[in-house]
């Protein structure tokens, strides 16, 4: 086996993929098992679990399914609890779950952006933080993995509060990486731009906004979930050892324009 290919060996490994039962969260579950990744898959519904997990099922390891609402943020450390007790261990946490709400700033409520900001940024801080802690006691080299946003980078319309949250995603990403190297774990960030899953489906439905989404895509077109998959299995395997505090962005060329 080549150096290159030994570093990506994930066979045996344990994750934590949340948003497992669709989109890009999906994927990355999917990839992952390919790989020989014992894959804890977490979603609040369980038969999108279900259904990703049948597609997988011959790919890999079979999937262990966790039905668990991480918007409810008191629940999070006992989830935590539950996903470390599986197999005594976790090696990678990928935060893929995730929500948005497409309407202009004026007309956004408190509760809107307490919704947002909770499952797609306090949410994955406390799980990863819970999970840190374990990795640490108990000596775990693991990987964090966050999923930003082209919003992450740039202002675009109608999506403030996603904006906001997948923003202090990179602040998460940057401070934990400082925290936790001496310990030999490490937090990147994938950042995607636009793919076809359930939070751009109706957005890329109207033939105007699917024409300017794909004039700001140098490379012509949308990318596929596998793409997103690639990039976290990149930072999920030894080849990326000696990085943290990143993000790649995964966008077509899109914020390279």
């Amino acid at each position: 086996m080549g150096v290159l290919m030994s570093s990506l060996n994930l066979e045996g490994k344990v994750a934590v993929v949340t948003g497992a039962g669709r989109g890009l969260g999906a994927s990355i579950a999917t990839v992952l098992a390919t790989e020989g990744v014992q894959v804890l898959a977490v979603s609040r519904t369980r038969s999108e679990l279900e259904e990703t997990a049948g597609k997988a099922a011959k790919l890999g390891p079979p999937f262990e399914l966790v039905v668990a609402d991480l918007s409810d943020l008191d629940s999070i450390e006992l989830v935590a609890s539950h996903l470390w007790e599986r197999h005594g261990r976790i090696d990678i946490v990928v935060h893929a779950a995730g929500r948005q709400i497409r309407k202009p700033a004026i007309d956004i409520t408190p509760d809107d952006l307490r919704a947002v900001l909770d499952l797609n940024l306090t949410a994955p801080f406390l799980l990863s933080s819970a999970i840190g802690k374990r990795m640490i006691e108990k000596e775990v080299r693991g990987r964090h993995i966050f999923i930003g946003s082209l919003a992450s980078k740039i202002g675009l319309p109608n999506i403030v509060p996603y904006a906001a949250s997948k923003s202090g995603v990179l602040g998460v990403v940057r401070g934990l990486s400082r925290e936790w190297a001496s310990s030999g774990i490490t937090v990147n960030a994938v950042l995607p731009g636009y793919f076809d899953t359930a939070l751009t489906r109706e957005l890329l439905s109207d033939p105007a906004q699917l024409q300017r989404v794909m004039s700001r895509i140098p490379m012509g077109h949308l990318g596929e979930p596998e793409d997103v998959a690639s990039a976290c299995l990149f930072f999920a395997s030894g080849l990326a050892k000696y990085v943290t505090g990143e993000m790649l962005a995964v966008d077509g060329g899109w914020l390279a324009s």
